[in-house]
């Protein structure tokens, strides 16, 4: 899973925030048992001290700590046993002193062997749900509340179908692309006029993937090759930022570019664009790319390398029919 810096960092930091306030809780449960039965504060101060001299003085002496540690056990059964009973007598754990981590695994460093832990992850995903929402409906914009009854079922001519069958079909396609996105993966072209469901399917996309634990960009084609010319010609001033940000466009688990078709076709915008459909599709990445127009137009717009990875490594889902903001307006 490639990580943004950003994002990473706004869920350490809100990890950190909760095992804080985690820590903090169990100090306060703590002294309330302490001003309960004031013998236990006592208990685990002798504990306490008797612990570190006697690692302190094997350590001094630079012998093996672990025979003083059995030692210690032994010497303070008595006390360790009187904590016991007291505990029992008051209705608690026996264990309930003991600061325990939320996540076993890590430990509640947020790392395990060099990765991020499932629980950090956690976190990133609801930071990046949080990022993706800045540009896409995900409270509104989801599979479930997807609705066919726009779609006019008079079949269209030129299609042979009728554009409520083909959205039947494409949200078919679209749920099964999210759904089974950790075993299959795939890359989607979405074509058509505005108004017609794309942005709302690739929300749906997003927001499904997401909550997959997977590492997902929704951006604009004008914004994503805007990165790729500041990283070129060293136009941003915060250039650590561009690269994090080309680096993750290129190596996420699922890119999604919106709006193909509305940015200025240049002969460096040509070869951006190859540079994330070659790349994504060699490492293995999922990429859907949505734009008001055809195939024949795109495969004009851009180079014929273009057009041959997106006709035969991306599957072309055709949206038309009546636009449903003008119906929803109406």
């Amino acid at each position: 899973m490639a990580y943004d810096g950003k994002l990473l960092y706004r869920a350490k930091v809100q990890f950190d925030a909760d095992k804080q306030r985690r820590l903090e809780q169990f100090l306060q449960r703590q002294e309330a048992i302490y001003r309960r039965q004031p013998r236990l504060r006592i208990i685990e101060k002798e504990l306490a001290h008797t612990m570190g001299r006697i690692i302190s003085g094997a350590l001094r002496a630079g012998t093996n700590p672990t025979p003083a540690i059995r030692v210690l056990r032994d010497e303070n059964l008595s006390l360790q046993e009187e904590r016991r009973d007291l505990l029992i007598e008051m209705g608690l754990a026996t264990d309930v002193l003991e600061e325990k981590p939320a996540c076993p695994l890590c430990g509640d460093t947020g790392y395990r062997d060099a990765s991020v832990c499932r629980c950090l992850r956690a976190y990133y995903t609801r930071v990046q749900k949080e990022e993706l929402s800045t540009m896409l409906d995900l409270g509104n914009q989801s599979f479930d509340t997807f609705s066919l009854d726009w779609y006019d079922q008079k079949i269209d001519t030129n299609y042979g179908v009728s554009p409520y069958n083909n959205m039947e079909y494409i949200y078919d396609v679209c749920a099964n692309f999210a759904h089974n996105f950790h075993r299959k993966g795939g890359n989607l072209l979405l074509t058509g006029a505005p108004g017609l469901g794309k942005t709302f399917l690739s929300a749906a996309m997003a927001r499904e993937v997401n909550e997959g634990g997977h590492s997902v960009v929704y951006d604009t084609a004008v914004h994503i090759f805007e990165q790729f010319e500041s990283q070129k010609f060293n136009r941003d001033q915060d250039a650590g930022d561009v690269e994090d940000a080309v680096h993750r466009i290129l190596h996420c688990d699922l890119l999604i570019l919106d709006d193909l078709g509305t940015e200025m076709v240049t002969t460096f915008v040509q070869s951006a664009f190859y540079q994330i459909i070659n790349t994504r599709l060699v490492t293995g990445k999922s990429t859907i790319v949505s734009s008001n127009l055809s195939p024949d137009q795109i495969a004009r717009r851009y180079s014929p390398q273009i057009a041959s990875r997106l006709q035969g490594e991306y599957q072309i889902l055709p949206f038309f029919g009546k636009d449903i903001r003008l119906l929803k307006k109406g």
